[in-house]
């Protein structure tokens, strides 16, 4: 079989398109670079055969988003990333090699087919409501009070000087200003925000750069890594803390007891998830790390737009707090924005089913990783509407003013597929993460032990 894993009939006889080659899923399948075809990567969309072996480098989404799709039907994951379709289609058109042959389903026999045509049915539906249009003025009003926190927190220190009370409390609000431009920077990341990527984009700069201090270019390597596949092991880069720090997932915790690794004491990590996790995430982790990223990647546009932050930064608080006032500041508000975000992201994800890729269909993947939290204005304000998190992995580029409309949908679907929705309290959800990290430790003491 020579490149185009033709499998005998010629494509007239097949019925098909002259010169459009025919493909078998096996044939893709091997193709996902690793094994024997190491350097070819194809993948599926639309029963279209793409070859992305040179192409993956290229990819303005990453090199690593596509790739974990190589050898797979992609058809769902490029709906949900993609705002014009038909655009992105133009630019793929040098990579068709060929499609399905005709005897072959349109994604892989092993994925729910019923479950496969529910969820494509109810994401046209989800358009055909209008619930992928944002109503903009709800962002203009979010990036309107995360700016007053940041004027009042500063006009605090200005106004009562640098005592411990004007001290804490101006940290406290620059830490609220932290997590809200953070979840703001995720609506225009996720091009939720405006009908054209590129304004998006611009945006996006903007708020994770000059009012977060951070790489557009590194969220974007990493999070859409971790949409197109959500506690998978190797691909998400979420769950990369194990099995350095963590042991994380049932089965992954088991298989690490079972090779006698012990990188740390997996049974005490309910316990020092308490100092390495939220405390110490942003402050000692991400806070070097994105300039290292930024510089080795050669992101010089990022960077400047970073740079702009703490020079402002730099500017309106060292007059009032001195270089050693202003470092303990930045330092305190990092500090708080880690707990913050380590809470609520790794709520909805962490105490979920964690394993390698098993290349199930788009809804279980998301739904066996995802769970949701109670709809309140306090929790949806707290989480950025992530309390939503089954819906937005779903629809990643819906606005998140629509998600408790699609919710119910979603529930219909799970319901009718036997599928779990889980919705729990903001505080079980918290408390959930050091439960699942402390089952799965002892999962891992009991297989290094006894197996």
């Amino acid at each position: 079989m020579g490149r185009g894993g033709l499998s005998g009939l010629d494509a007239k006889e097949r019925g098909a398109e002259p010169g459009m080659r025919r493909f078998t899923w096996e044939e893709i399948a091997q193709r996902t670079g690793r094994g024997p075809a190491a350097d070819e990567r194809w993948l599926v969309i639309d029963r279209k055969v793409y070859d992305i072996s040179r192409f993956h480098r290229r990819h303005p989404g990453g090199s690593r988003v596509i790739s974990h799709y190589a050898g797979q039907d992609a058809t769902d994951p490029f709906i949900a990333f993609h705002l014009d379709k038909t655009l992105v289609k133009k630019y793929m058109s040098p990579l068709l090699i060929g499609e399905l042959a005709p005897d072959q389903p349109s994604f892989e026999p092993s994925k729910n087919k019923k479950l496969v045509e529910d969820f494509r049915e109810l994401r046209a539906t989800v358009e055909k409501m209008g619930l992928l249009k944002p109503n903009r003025a709800f962002f203009l009003l979010h990036l309107c009070h995360i700016l007053v926190l940041d004027v009042a927190a500063w006009l605090t220190i200005w106004y009562f000087g640098s005592s411990t009370v004007p001290f804490l409390f101006s940290a406290l609000l620059l830490g609220t200003v932290q997590a809200q431009a953070g979840w703001l920077q995720h609506d225009f990341g996720h091009l939720s925000v405006f009908s054209e990527s590129k304004w998006n984009h611009w945006v996006h700069k903007f708020v994770i750069g000059h009012l977060k201090g951070a790489p557009a270019s590194w969220w974007n390597h990493l999070h859409f890594q971790h949409h197109a596949k959500p506690n998978c092991f190797r691909k998400d880069p979420d769950v990369n803390m194990h099995p350095l720090f963590f042991a994380l997932g049932k089965k992954l915790s088991v298989e690490l007891g079972e090779q006698k690794k012990k990188f740390m004491p997996y049974n005490h990590q309910h316990k020092y998830f308490f100092i390495i996790g939220p405390p110490a995430l942003v402050p000692l982790y991400f806070q070097w790390y994105i300039f290292y990223f930024a510089v080795q990647r050669k992101q010089w546009v990022d960077l400047a737009w970073m740079l702009t932050f703490y020079i402002r930064f730099f500017l309106t608080y060292l007059p009032l707090l001195g270089v050693k006032g202003i470092l303990g500041l930045h330092l305190l508000v990092r500090f708080i924005e880690s707990n913050w975000f380590v809470w609520v992201t790794q709520m909805n994800h962490i105490p979920m089913h964690i394993d390698y890729d098993k290349n199930v269909d788009w809804f279980s993947t998301q739904l066996q990783a995802t769970c949701n939290v109670h709809q309140s204005l306090f929790n949806d304000w707290f989480s950025g509407h992530l309390n939503f998190q089954i819906e937005h992995h779903l629809f990643p580029t819906m606005p998140r003013h629509n998600y408790w409309k699609v919710a119910p949908l979603v529930k219909s679907l799970c319901a009718k597929h036997g599928v779990e929705y889980q919705c729990k309290p903001l505080l079980t959800a918290f408390a959930d993460i050091v439960y699942s990290l402390k089952d799965s430790g002892e999962l891992w003491l009991d297989a290094y032990l006894h197996k």
